[in-house]
């Protein structure tokens, strides 16, 4: 008889526990329903949290989840309860100190689950809400990561930018910069978790930039739309529209994707999953571009001139295709290295690199001339013989200058070509030109 009222006694406590969890749950959802919560709402609502958490361990999914929901939305009480005082309504940065990417990480989990839940359900109750609430945070949370970045915080910039994807996930572009972040965290298993869902969703970011000139300060201002940058050169605020296409971001992420399986030891994966691409996007140069990278990095020279050959059949114009068979030719045959320089120069007149290893062909003998020279002696006849390296070092040095100013002229910051310049001009003894130069680039 006593084992019937110890399962009767632990049936009641069940019943007593889940009829708790019901009320808590009540509780939450009245405190949260409230437009601006008083800082004693807040208060409760952190309390019935506490109280509710270990009730909810073994009861229904519903439950779990619409607790999971209740309790990631504590520093968004928080900050409601914050903002509703005078002091911080002209500050809406205020608000986000109550959050940190952990949070905004758990509030964006705990969301997806509810409308994957809701949608499964197909009873609606907090779906619309979150969306508004996106909508109303996107931009804060987009500023955030922003400032994270700037700070160098990049694993906690990426963090919240997943967030934001999984919170509006029709706007894989954030998904795209969070793995850009974690790249920079050096974060490579999460960059590459990233990196794969942007695969599995096709994105490419491929899209057209509409801008059009303000006629308030002449400058050029970007629009999210072309109706939007049409109506306002129509009504008068701006002027000259102008269309810009941003290419295919496929090839850069299948890049990430085999630099990071490389570092892995995984280069036989890599090299299949950039031969897939291709199949699936023929048209995407970029994923060519990014096949034929991934044998330069692997030292397999040949089938990277293949490969490169093959595409310039396709798309004879690539001046970065020229440029990157220069690169390979450049250790076994200078002159048709060259030859690839100036034809990607050809193509594209503001090559930089192209000027640069040009210059670099041109000074290849320098270091064994600067050896020789060093070796002489004194005599008449070893004299005569380092007037005559001295005169072929000027000759190369000249040769190369033109290639040097242009490399200069279109990148004055590029260290490569203003150090070598400088050193050209030095040993030319051309003083002013030495001076000017390093008033324009600071050295």
């Amino acid at each position: 008889m006593k084992s019937k009222y110890v399962l009767l006694a632990s049936a009641f406590l069940i019943s007593s526990a889940t009829f708790a969890q019901k009320d808590e749950l009540k509780t939450l959802k009245k405190i949260y329903d409230k437009d601006v919560p008083s800082a004693k709402d807040v208060a409760e609502y952190k309390s019935t949290v506490a109280k509710a958490e270990p009730l909810v361990a073994n009861s229904t999914e519903a439950d779990k989840v619409y607790f999971g929901f209740y309790k990631s939305l504590v520093p968004f009480m928080e900050m409601s309860e914050a903002m509703a005082k005078k002091e911080n309504a002209q500050n809406p940065q205020a608000g986000m100190k109550f959050f940190t990417p952990a949070s905004i990480a758990e509030l964006a989990k705990n969301s997806e689950q509810l409308i994957e839940f809701e949608k499964k359900s197909g009873k609606q109750v907090y779906t619309k809400e979150i969306d508004d609430m996106v909508m109303q945070f996107k931009q804060p949370l987009l500023n955030y990561a922003i400032s994270l970045a700037d700070q160098k915080r990049y694993a906690d910039a990426a963090s919240v930018l997943n967030s934001v994807y999984k919170l509006d996930k029709k706007d894989p572009e954030k998904l795209y910069y969070a793995a850009s972040y974690a790249l920079n965290a050096q974060d490579y298993d999460t960059a590459l978790k990233y990196y794969e869902e942007l695969k599995k969703v096709n994105f490419s970011g491929e899209k057209t930039n509409y801008f059009a000139k303000s006629k308030v300060n002449d400058n050029e201002d970007f629009f999210d739309s072309k109706a939007s940058r049409d109506n306002a050169v129509k009504i008068g605020t701006h002027t000259t529209p102008r269309d810009e296409q941003e290419p295919s971001k496929r090839g850069e992420i299948y890049k990430n994707v085999a630099l990071i399986l490389v570092q892995q030891g995984k280069t036989e994966e890599a090299k299949k999953q950039i031969a897939e691409a291709r199949t699936a996007n023929p048209e995407d140069q970029s994923l060519s571009t990014t096949e034929a990278n991934l044998y330069l990095q692997t030292k397999d020279y040949d089938t990277y001139k293949a490969l490169v050959l093959k595409d310039l059949e396709k798309n004879p114009n690539s001046a970065i295709n020229y440029y990157n068979l220069g690169v390979i030719s450049s250790t076994t045959n200078a002159k048709e290295a060259e030859g690839y320089y100036k034809k990607a120069i050809e193509l594209d007149p503001k090559n930089v690199d192209s000027y640069i290893n040009l210059a670099g062909l041109e000074l290849a003998e320098d270091t064994a001339i600067v050896d020789e020279m060093k070796k002489l002696g004194t005599t008449a006849a070893e004299n005569k013989k380092y007037n005559v390296l001295k005169a072929k070092r000027e000759s190369m040095f000249k040769k190369a200058m033109p290639n040097l100013q242009k490399a200069v002229e279109i990148d004055p910051k590029n260290e490569a070509a203003t150090s070598t310049l400088l050193n050209v001009y030095n040993y030319l003894e051309m003083t002013a030109e030495a001076k000017a130069l390093k008033a324009k680039t600071g050295k």
